[in-house]
């Protein structure tokens, strides 16, 4: 009985991935703001207290450290950026790790770049390390290590990677808290007829329109980043909640469905990318470009058939036997990305042979699974 109780009770549990803005967690001075890091650090503790697994994307490297600097504002050149964020870091840990201590649970930190996700070796060797994490209910505090990266300190990096790491990780739940209380129909500071709406489906091309520029002169993200987050999240068949992150119980009321922000659920039997076709469509780096004929779109796209070699209009750049490569149609219009058995030099003289057909392996489809972080 014991047994049976212990096999139900793993079944409630919920992995949940929360990203944490820099304006979430700094006071108005741009240093770390024990009070507010305090309250997230309570309520996340009060999701692992109810049997939630949590992994916690944390901005605010940079904001609090540049003032240990000796910056007056938050700098804007890269050294000076990473050199904040190097300080920042380690403040950071070090408050998050002591506030955890505290209530009983141990922290972890996971420094990522773009490449960790890019490489498959280290991508897998990421995702065991963060299972083994997440098992043992230490809690991953995850940030982009801006220290060393030199072309992702920009608008809406951890909106993106808190996305990433959810679909990573295989996680129930996203949740980006910020300081806003969700997606308005308009900007709610210009507009005041503007309308927060609930509950999102579908990232549809008027949902992206909706997205405006940052507000937050502390972090480095905005709505348009955090829209695209939410389109991994669908694509990857998690859920995802956007909200304000000073509100109290934020987070418990979240998993319940119940808090004030908007919702991105997915519609009934949507289709859900596998994880190669994650991988491949939002963290590889694409080798070369394949430009295909009008059948060979056609076939692809509405009858999902593997590409012909007949239909193989031109092969651009240089890639081996399993890179990821670009898809396009003879407009140059973006149709996916996919998986090749052959490398350049094969396929363009297999192509010489329009009799031999090539097949190829795991493409995704359509241009919705498609993000600007691939290229």
């Amino acid at each position: 009985m014991l047994t049976e109780d212990l096999q139900e009770k793993d079944k409630q549990i919920k992995r949940v991935v929360i990203k944490i803005g820099s304006s979430s967690l700094t006071s108005m001075h741009g240093e770390i703001s024990r009070k507010k890091l305090e309250k997230l650090v309570e309520q996340l503790v009060e999701l692992k207290d109810a049997g939630y697994e949590v992994a916690v994307v944390s901005s605010g490297a940079v904001a609090a450290g540049y003032r240990k600097l000796g910056c007056i504002k938050r700098p804007t050149s890269l050294p000076e950026k990473q050199a904040a964020a190097s300080i920042g870091q380690g403040l950071l840990m070090e408050s998050y790790s002591e506030l955890f201590l505290s209530h009983g649970y141990v922290a972890s930190q996971i420094l990522i770049t773009r490449g960790d996700f890019a490489d498959e070796k280290r991508y897998t060797n990421m995702k065991n390390t963060l299972n083994v994490l997440l098992n043992r209910g230490i809690i991953p505090i995850i940030n982009e290590n801006d220290t060393v990266t030199i072309d992702r300190l920009k608008f809406g990096d951890n909106d993106t990677l808190s996305a990433k790491v959810a679909a990573l990780i295989h996680g129930d739940q996203l949740i980006i808290l910020s300081d806003v209380d969700g997606l308005y129909t308009d900007n709610p500071h210009r507009n005041p007829q503007a309308k927060m709406l609930e509950e999102v489906q579908t990232i549809t091309s008027e949902i992206e329109s909706l997205a405006g520029g940052a507000d937050s002169e502390v972090g480095t993200g905005g709505m348009k980043s955090k829209i695209a987050a939410m389109k991994i999240a669908l694509a990857s068949g998690i859920d995802a909640f956007l909200g304000r992150a000073g509100k109290p119980d934020i987070l418990m009321d979240a998993v319940n469905g119940t808090a004030k922000g908007t919702y991105f659920r997915q519609k009934q039997n949507a289709y859900n990318l596998c994880d190669e076709q994650q991988w491949i469509a939002f963290h590889s780096g694409p080798e070369g470009k394949i430009v295909v004929s009008v059948t060979g779109k056609e076939d692809m796209i509405e009858n999902h058939i593997d590409l012909l070699v007949e239909n193989i209009v031109q092969v651009n750049g240089h890639f081996d036997q399993g890179a990821v490569v670009r898809i396009v149609d003879e407009h140059q219009e973006e149709i996916g990305l996919g998986r090749v058995n052959f490398s350049h030099l094969e396929l363009k003289e297999k192509a010489e042979n329009e009799n031999i057909a090539v097949e190829q392996s795991t493409f995704v489809y359509s241009r919705n699974y498609i993000s600007s972080e691939v290229g």
